[in-house]
């Protein structure tokens, strides 16, 4: 939510640059680079064609031709950044070109060593996470056009066409949406911090509309997205990598022994969601959105750790006795748990039906091919993104989120 052109914000009593946080894009990375240096033109030829090459069944032998790059002559964040969504695409375009049956265990010396160097250099894992395959992964059709869907394009994509341009565009407005609430958490600690008791309570409103308009955001997903195309196709590259529904590992040979662990990612977006939940000092899942932070660039992970570190929210609440607080609190609550009992809807749709139907398919091949036929592939069927199960897991937290209300 934009401040009107007669209000000025105030400033923040803690400065989000210090965390690579943008007070206009958030977790978002402002205006991602979209070419890296000359030297690296395989790189970028490759991961333009990705598309075409996996269809094609030809994206591992064009990896097997490209020239070993050194990392050395990438430089800043940005193309750092770029580099790693790049090599992050083209890797799981490798590990998943022939299926579930058709993985690796090894990847190639001139993909794995720079990957590994970039990702070090990042402090990110070697994988495909939220960082690249949303946060970094943006431009603008028109440079001075606004921040909506129709001015935004991908940079760098997988097979699944406008689905899967649209599941990561849709999941970035989800992102821009939360901004207004990131600076509201950072209000609400210094209102706290000065027993501003009328600061708190409107950063608590104001965290209670970013929550819903990222609601709103994540409903957009149904006109962007084809549920088919999401679980029959852009599905299998966002689980990982070695074998498919377990937690596998690649590795080089020869040496540097590349150790690159695939572990699972919940289903869905907002990876960065446990900023909130950390803010609110709700016990959810702790270990598995402990873990999360391992997947988050390390300024970001440091934001949430210096958030998880603050005041509790709701002990200052209680404590205060005002009931306005409180039915602000409350409000807070109740907008995250409808997020992610929405999240749940969603869900179901684009994995627990689209999985039933994709075995009722099967089933129906199966008995026109005979029993000679061969099993076609099904260990992602139960399964989220990441290998977790789903629906026990978005249900457990949502449950928790509710429990975090204040009894009048």
């Amino acid at each position: 939510m934009e401040a009107s052109d007669d209000t000025e914000e105030p400033p923040l009593p803690l400065a989000l640059s210090r965390f690579q946080v943008s007070e206009e894009f958030g977790f978002l990375l402002p205006d991602p680079l979209t070419e890296l240096p000359a030297p690296y033109g395989p790189w970028m030829d490759i991961a333009h064609e990705l598309p075409q090459l996996i269809m094609s069944h030809q994206l591992r032998s064009r990896v097997h031709q490209m020239p070993q790059l050194s990392t050395q002559h990438l430089q800043g964040r940005e193309e750092l950044h770029l580099a790693h969504l790049v090599l992050s695409f083209i890797t799981m375009g490798y590990v998943w070109q022939e299926g579930e049956e058709g993985t690796v265990q090894v990847l190639p010396r001139n993909l794995a060593v720079p990957y590994w160097e970039v990702s070090q250099a990042l402090g990110l894992p070697p994988i495909l996470s939220h960082a690249d395959f949303v946060l970094a992964n943006w431009r603008r059709k028109d440079p001075n056009g606004p921040l909506e869907i129709e001015n935004l394009d991908t940079i760098i994509t997988l097979p699944g066409g406008e689905s899967l341009q649209g599941f990561i565009l849709v999941t970035l407005l989800v992102e821009k949406a939360a901004v207004p609430g990131i600076k509201a958490i950072i209000q609400a600690l210094g209102a706290i911090l000065q027993g501003d008791e009328e600061t708190l309570h409107r950063a608590l409103e104001e965290l209670a509309g970013a929550i819903k308009a990222m609601g709103a955001a994540l409903r957009r997903m149904h006109d962007y997205v084809d549920p088919e195309v999401f679980y029959s196709v852009i599905r299998i590259f966002l689980s990982g990598g070695g074998c498919a529904g377990c937690q596998g590992s690649l590795q080089t040979v020869p040496a540097p022994q590349l150790q690159a662990s695939f572990s699972p990612r919940e289903s869905g977006p907002l990876i960065h969601l446990p900023t909130t939940y950390s803010f609110l000092c709700w016990c959810l899942a702790a270990a598995f959105l402990h873990r999360m932070r391992d997947y988050m660039p390390p300024p970001h992970r440091a934001f949430v750790e210096h958030i998880h570190g603050a005041v509790s929210l709701k002990q200052h609440v209680l404590s205060s006795g005002d009931a306005r607080l409180r039915a602000a609190f409350n409000r807070c609550v109740s907008a995250l748990t409808d997020f992610r009992s929405y999240h749940i809807i969603i869900v179901t749709k684009y994995i627990a039906t689209a999985a039933a139907k994709a075995k009722a398919r099967r089933a129906e091949l199966s008995a026109r091919a005979g029993p000679s036929a061969g099993k076609p592939p099904s260990a992602l069927e139960a399964k989220g993104t990441g290998g977790s199960h789903i629906f026990s897991f978005l249900k457990s937290i949502r449950d928790t989120t509710r429990e975090g209300m204040i009894s009048a």
